[in-house]
């Protein structure tokens, strides 16, 4: 049969719950009238199965019909309360309505919030390192958690809880936005296990009042489908809720720890590695956890990593499903698609473990580089002066010489794209922002008019980097860099040469960092707030520090002890930077003033004990013990000031 739009009458709606509960407990109520045109609508769709079941299930039959009720999607009747819904004649039996004594489902209770929330970082390292891993290797740590977790589960056997599962289990089909989950209160039982936590199974059992987020759920067929499941759930579902005595927050806490492990902090690859310090692994990734919900990581950069992270477990999941439909000898296409698929997963999680380490993170291969070619000299051979401000004056360009070209720009991003080889970019006192300082590849020069603090350029929190140079040859004069939000050095020296004279950089993420084979001069300058060092130099680089102030830098938490000695000037050696420093003033540091990461302890002659006297740097007698080192690393040092840093003045670490 067929007819008409039915007009929406006052009972067709949508019902939610108090504002107090959380946004994905709404409950949704479904009329009789409004199932039964929904029923129409989806007699073709299948119906699928719950579990695959080879025994017999009772009332097959009634439940297949309960479940049909449950077809109207829920997001489109809340989307579009006026909206009257179309019949289409049945296919397949009369009509279908809920019997009017069907009474509605209670609304949850409030689950017991998780005091993971309100953990600072160094809290949550706490927990996992000192209190459940305690020190334990990758692939022991499935066997720590089941262990902590089995203690917290002896402090009650029997509790309530609301079972949030698939709704694959209940809808045929349904809105994923609007049906996060279905929720179900139930009784749990808990039994000691010896398996994997992400593997623990409870028995349940239906609570009274009978509570779901779905208002009109069938009884009996939660019932139904719970028999068929044997009335076995996995544990990670279950949330116990608010109302119970503090052993059940005990337990509602330990299962924020095991759920958090899981999703967060441990990696497929783990127990596949071999990791000597598995802890201080754990103790980054919460960081960078820590990092990312902070919002020191950009939205834009963590989105990506989310991603990433994402599309791994995706990959790994279609590897196992490819390689368990081979059921013979694969054929050679299909050890193709195996390999491919397999490296496709080791591409990502190549990745991932880029992440894992800050310094990595901001200098690896994760982040796209300069990628425009250099622009090189003007086809007429001559250079122009970029005059950066509002509104030019004769004034400002009373210095310059009368054939000095010029162009005016208010915006330092246009100037620079404007530039050739061999201009000059002039910036005026103001405030300023330019993507394209990442983007560095002619020989050009930045200068600052006036008081180097008046000349503020700051970077963009939702790019990468801030200042990246690939160029031959490119001077910074007279400015202030203050970078907010980007987490790449904020001073990049990939390739040629940086000068930097006279400049104040606030550092946020790491400091200035000198790439392998490229060149950095920094002369009159300060340096501050870097979360590693403040000036890092990488195998094979070339620096000149002179009369500079390198201050308040390693502002990263980390028990890394290699890490932990990052200060005012980290050198990585193999093959060995080569550095000049005069006169510059090295003070108040997290770690050390000049800290000098070796491979191995045999590449330097010189004894530790003799490194430490000479740590002190002023004596004239540890003159002598130093200049083994300097000879080795190509150093100078003469003059520098290098004093009230926390963990000592110069110092050489072993990696």
């Amino acid at each position: 049969m067929a007819s008409g739009p039915r007009a929406m009458g006052p009972e067709d709606s949508v019902r939610t719950i108090s504002p107090g509960r959380r946004s994905d407990q709404v409950v949704t109520t479904l009329t009789g009238d409004t199932v039964a045109a929904a029923t129409l609508r989806s007699t073709a769709i299948p119906v699928r199965s719950v579990v695959a079941s080879p025994r017999p299930v009772k009332g097959k039959a009634d439940r297949e019909v309960a479940r049909r009720r449950l077809q109207l999607l829920p997001g489109s009747q809340a989307g579009d309360p006026g909206a009257g819904v179309e019949e289409e004649e049945e296919e397949e039996g009369p009509l279908l309505s809920v019997p009017e004594e069907k009474k509605e489902a209670q609304p949850l209770p409030p689950v017991c919030v998780s005091p993971m929330r309100g953990m600072w970082r160094d809290e949550k390292v706490a927990v996992y390192c000192d209190e459940v891993l305690q020190g334990c290797k990758a692939e022991d740590a499935d066997e720590a958690m089941s262990k902590y977790l089995s203690e917290k589960l002896k402090l009650k056997d029997k509790w309530l809880g609301v079972w949030k599962t698939n709704p694959e289990l209940f809808f045929v089909k349904y809105e994923e936005a609007s049906i996060p989950f279905v929720g179900i209160l139930v009784e749990v039982t808990c039994k000691p296990s010896q398996n994997s936590p992400s593997c623990f199974k409870v028995t349940v059992s239906v609570a009274e009042p009978f509570s779901s987020n779905i208002a009109n759920i069938p009884k009996n067929l939660v019932d139904e489908i719970l028999e068929e499941l044997e009335h076995s759930v996995p544990l990670l579902e279950v949330y116990p809720v608010e109302g119970q005595d503090s052993d059940i927050h005990d337990i509602a806490l330990a299962l924020e720890v095991v759920r958090f492990f899981y999703d967060f902090l441990w990696r497929d690859w783990d127990d596949e590695e071999s990791c000597e310090n598995y802890t201080a692994l754990i103790e980054e990734r919460i960081n960078l956890w820590c990092d990312i919900q902070d919002g020191t990581i950009p939205g834009p950069i963590a989105q990506r990593f989310k991603k990433t992270l994402e599309k791994y477990k995706n990959k790994r999941v279609e590897l196992i499903a490819y390689q368990s439909n081979i059921k013979e000898d694969p054929s050679a296409a299909e050890a193709v698609e195996c390999w491919k698929k397999y490296y496709e997963i080791v591409m990502l999680c190549g990745l991932l473990k880029i992440w894992e380490d800050l310094r990595l993170r901001v200098h690896g291969p994760f982040f796209p580089r300069i990628l425009r070619r250099r622009k090189g000299r003007r086809d007429f051979g001559k250079t122009i002066t970029h005059i950066v401000a509002k509104v030019m004056t004769t004034e400002m360009v009373k210095d310059l010489s009368s054939d000095t070209l010029l162009q005016q720009h208010d915006d330092l991003d246009l100037a620079l794209d404007s530039c050739y080889s061999g201009d000059t970019v002039v910036i005026f006192p103001g405030e300023y922002q330019a993507a394209n300082l990442a983007l560095l590849t002619d020989d050009i020069i930045i200068k600052g008019v006036g008081n180097r603090e008046e000349i503020m350029i700051t970077s963009e929190p939702s790019h990468d980097s801030f200042v990246v140079s690939k160029a031959n040859n490119v001077k910074l004069m007279h400015l202030s860099l203050i970078q907010q939000g980007t987490v790449d050095g904020i001073v990049v020296v990939e390739s040629g040469h940086m000068t930097l004279e006279n400049c104040i950089l606030k550092c946020e993420g790491t400091g200035v960092c000198v790439l392998t084979g490229a060149a950095l001069t920094i002369t009159d300058s300060e340096i501050t707030g870097a979360q590693g060092a403040g000036v890092e130099l990488y195998p094979g680089s070339i620096a000149i520090l002179e009369r500079n102030e390198i201050h308040h830098c390693n502002n990263l938490r980390t028990s890394d002890s290699s890490k932990s000695t990052l200060g005012g000037v980290n050198m990585k050696v193999l093959p060995a930077p080569k550095l000049k420093m005069t006169n510059n003033h090295i003070y108040n540091n997290n770690g050390y003033g000049v800290s000098i990461l070796q491979p191995t302890e045999q590449f330097f002659i010189v004894a530790e004990e003799a490194l430490n006297k000479g740590a002190a740097a002023g004596d004239k007698k540890d003159d002598n013990m130093l200049s083994k080192v300097m000879e080795n690393l190509n150093l100078e040092m003469n003059n520098n000031k290098i004093e009230a840093n926390v963990k000592g003045d110069i110092r050489i670490v072993t990696s």
